[in-house]
């Protein structure tokens, strides 16, 4: 269920807001950086949430395990306000990407040491449901992270008037 919960936030600013106003590639990149925003705040919920659990999806030989879910967990905010601030959007979505590849072997190690157990997912077996979804979520991320560039992403540098042949602020 939390699958699609996630899809949904990811989805839903693209949704209501290419209904609105997100008509162009720039806009509708900006609001599948809201989306996936919105999902990396409900990662970082898991870590308060569920943090005992998580701590047991870690191997009990890795070192400061309860310390490593809550520093994990404060880095997808700051990801999150990344994706949601049209400043960092690229470099968030970025992150974002990295930690998605880089959390995955946990999924990995939880579903063969069978560590999962949170009420109302499938046991170990919901972390292999999670692969596609990884999928989904990089293919998400590399969207505002490697989405052509729009006139946005010049602001502050000057650009050349050809009219006039006048420098200005972006």
């Amino acid at each position: 269920m939390d699958d699609l919960l996630i899809v949904v936030l990811c989805l839903a600013p693209l949704a209501v807001g290419g209904l609105i106003r997100g008509r162009t590639p720039a806009e509708r990149r900006r609001l599948a950086a809201l989306g996936m925003g919105l999902a990396f705040c409900f990662f970082a919920l898991g870590h308060v949430a569920i943090h005992d659990r998580m701590v047991r999806m870690l191997p009990e030989w890795l070192p400061g395990r309860s310390p490593l879910v809550h520093a994990t967990g404060a880095l997808e905010v700051l990801i999150a306000a990344g994706l949601m601030s049209p400043r960092w959007q690229r470099v968030a979505a970025r992150a974002a990407m990295v930690v998605l590849v880089l959390f995955f072997p946990a999924n990995v190690y939880a579903a063969f040491a069978g560590t999962w157990d949170v009420p109302g997912q499938e046991g170990p077996g919901y972390l292999w449901i999670r692969a596609p979804l990884q999928l989904f979520l990089l293919a998400w991320a590399a969207w505002p992270a490697f989405g052509g560039r729009d006139s946005e992403g010049t602001a502050g540098r000057p650009v050349r008037d050809d009219r006039t042949n006048n420098e200005t602020a972006a």
